[in-house]
């Protein structure tokens, strides 16, 4: 059984925050369709006697398929626990082939020139486009984190970000000079002239009120489409290419995955070595934008 509330806020899941194509995400939700038509109950009462025998009922496919579909559940039961729909992820414990891995999607620096110059203007509104290009690409940022930055998690005297991330983690990140001024152009000239009462949120739509993950990225793909970009870009691609081109620059790989905050606990305890300064001064060194 299908809610299909739920269903559509896992295909937005699909794509904002794990950064799908709309290929894979339609592919997942196909195979999560198929998956409850087999199971016959709600979905949010899986276990993992449940899974074992869909996989085993499904022994016939190629590996790929299985694979795929496995991830998709998988993707689907993350997203559940994340919610508090569920108390335990039921494929914790199963292994099934491994999907075959693409490189993702990096955009070069003359193409985030001309995405970010698609957003010059003085109205309120490409204050805050441009602000939020800068800070996707020279933060490395997710689209959920971006429109969840408030005020109070910028300390632009220093030049950090302050960022709540997956499994509720903080990180710091450096703000290069471009992004840095794109903020400020914001909140000098162009913030006030949108917000409508009091608000504690960074970017806010043209109503005043905060920016929803779809509203942000319907934003950010008008300016894709104008720079004319034909590559296959996610919401995930800018954050794929900051850390590419800091890392085609020479960048401190621990640093990298710091300020992405991709790091399990044991290189996490590594990376805790590296101080504000030392995390300021490779972005200011390797970053196009630092």
């Amino acid at each position: 059984m299908l809610n299909e509330p739920l269903l559509h806020n896992f295909s937005s899941f699909l794509i904002l925050e794990q950064g799908l194509s709309e290929e894979t995400k339609d592919a997942y939700l196909r195979d999560l369709r198929s998956f409850a038509e087999w199971l016959g109950k709600d979905l949010t009462a899986t276990d993992t006697d449940d899974l074992r025998a869909y996989l085993h009922s499904i022994q016939g496919l190629s590996p790929h398929t299985i694979a795929r579909r496995f991830s998709a559940l998988r993707s689907f039961f993350r997203f559940l626990l994340s919610r508090d729909e569920i108390a335990a992820d039921p494929t914790r414990s199963l292994q099934t082939p491994k999907i075959p891995k693409h490189l993702p999607v990096v955009l070069t620096v003359s193409e985030v020139e001309k995405i970010i110059g698609m957003a010059e203007g003085a109205s309120p509104l490409r204050m805050r486009d441009r602000a939020m290009l800068e800070m996707l690409y020279g933060c490395g940022l997710r689209i959920s984190e971006l429109i969840r930055i408030r005020l109070s998690d910028l300390n632009l005297d220093e030049g950090f970000l302050r960022v709540l991330g997956k499994g509720d983690k903080e990180r710091l990140i450096p703000i290069g000079t471009r992004a840095r001024s794109a903020i400020e152009l914001w909140l000098k000239e162009g913030r006030s002239k949108i917000v409508k009462s009091a608000s504690p949120h960074l970017f806010l739509n043209f109503r005043g009120k905060p920016l929803s993950r779809m509203g942000a990225w319907k934003i950010i793909r008008g300016y894709i489409r104008k720079a004319g970009i034909r590559k296959r870009v996610t919401p995930h691609t800018f954050r794929h290419t900051f850390a590419t081109h800091l890392l085609e620059g020479g960048a401190n790989l621990r640093a990298v995955q710091m300020m992405l905050g991709h790091a399990d606990i044991a290189t996490t305890q590594i990376y805790l070595h590296l101080d504000r300064e030392t995390l300021r001064e490779v972005h200011r060194l390797y970053h196009p934008r630092g």
